[in-house]
């Protein structure tokens, strides 16, 4: 602790923010988390913990992914039974020679910023899947592409961190922060003041709302996506499996309901089904529509599930940034305060590359990456109209 409390105030207690606490306290720097609710209880608990670079353009975005991919397999990996990580392997199916195309035009890039990849034929295929749909004309595999129980991940995650002396707040909502000059020191919670050398913004699909309270445009918005669960099956899906259409659907700006299929295999036997992105603020009203678009792309993909039942399905929100890159850095509009969010469904895999970069910056070390790409102060100070939602 200092005499402005701690070094590091971090709001939110999901992936990313666990991930900050963890890396923070590896730099022998002061933490402190702090949650609305119960920690990994917002975005964290309504995802499939996916660790992906199959989905991610060339660019900063695939760099992050990559690294923090190196991070899970790397330093990270003896506490891969903590959360269950699985090094699945991901595959993209092209069902058109258009969609083939794209797809290798990808993958040529992906290859370039050292992402393995094979290209696959349809009869390779079929031996890797055996109940995909015949229709396939090709297809990309990527053996690297994992996943995890987010849940488990916040909650080991913390526990390190705790076990070097951070301290984790629930249910400790923040109602404004605190100010020397113009220069943040802390935040205003329902618990009481809590002053900090730094506070972060990992409030994920909330951090326009935390960012207004700094005077701070930060265009994050939710964007809904809903997740199927079926019946325990015995093994019929044995990698991450999904359409070209899915990388498209990851980089469009649209605000309508964006729909392609993807399924995959859980330890249990259940399989999960996504995937859909619509903005509609934080409504919590089904669709309907959303969930039949994800039934009907999934049986197509892979027709064996038109005879499974569906136990249940959930959604959660996930921060959306406008460019698709997130927010990670300091704030040159409010000294202070810094950010971890806008990762969209690439929060759990990038989480802990987003932690390790952001303590290295926090503790005044050169980060692993450059983060000019995702420096939040590159939405400007004006919100448009209407603002986030």
């Amino acid at each position: 602790m200092t005499a402005r409390g701690t070094d590091v105030l971090v709001i939110g207690a999901g992936a990313v923010g666990a991930a900050v606490a963890h890396y923070c306290t590896l730099q022998g720097l002061s933490v402190r988390v702090v949650d609305r609710g119960a920690p990994g209880g917002g975005t964290s608990s309504r995802c499939e913990g996916n660790i992906l670079v199959s989905d991610k353009e060339r660019g900063p975005e695939l760099d992050l992914a990559n690294y923090s991919l190196a991070l899970w397999h790397g330093e990270l990996a003896e506490h891969a039974e903590s959360w269950e990580l699985e090094r699945k392997g991901g595959i993209i199916v092209a069902s058109r020679e258009t969609s083939l195309v794209s797809l290798r035009r990808a993958l040529t890039a992906q290859r370039e910023h050292g992402i393995e990849v094979q290209e696959i034929d349809a009869e390779a295929l079929l031996a890797l899947e055996p109940h995909v749909s015949p229709g396939a004309v090709g297809a990309a595999f990527y053996p690297d592409d994992s996943q995890v129980m987010p849940m488990q991940v916040v909650a080991h995650l913390l526990a390190l961190a705790r076990g070097r002396g951070a301290e984790v707040l629930p249910y400790c909502e923040v109602t404004g922060l605190m100010r020397e000059g113009e220069r943040i020191i802390g935040a205003r919670t329902t618990r009481g003041d809590l002053p900090a050398g730094a506070v972060v913004d990992a409030a994920g699909p909330w951090a326009a709302r935390f960012s207004a309270l700094a005077g701070v445009h930060l265009p994050i918005a939710p964007r809904r996506g809903y997740v199927m669960v079926t019946e325990p099956l015995p093994p019929r899906v044995f990698h991450k499996v999904y359409a070209a259409e899915y990388i498209d659907d990851v980089g469009t700006s649209d605000t309508s309901l964006q729909s392609s299929p993807v399924v995959e295999s859980t330890p249990a036997g259940s399989i999960l089904i996504g995937s859909s992105r619509e903005q509609v603020g934080f409504s919590d009203a089904i669709s309907r529509e959303a969930l039949q678009r994800i039934a009907a792309n999934a049986t197509a993909l892979f027709p064996f599930l038109r005879d499974v039942h569906v136990l249940r399905h959930y959604h959660g929100f996930r921060p959306y940034s406008p460019d698709h890159l997130p927010a990670i850095g300091a704030d040159a509009r409010a000294t202070g305060l810094w950010h971890a969010t806008g990762h969209e469904g690439a929060g759990i895999g990038m989480s802990v590359g987003t932690g390790k970069l952001l303590a290295q910056a926090l503790a005044g070390h050169r980060p692993d990456l450059d983060l000019d790409p995702f420096d939040p102060a590159r939405f400007g100070d004006a919100a448009p109209a209407g603002g986030p939602r």
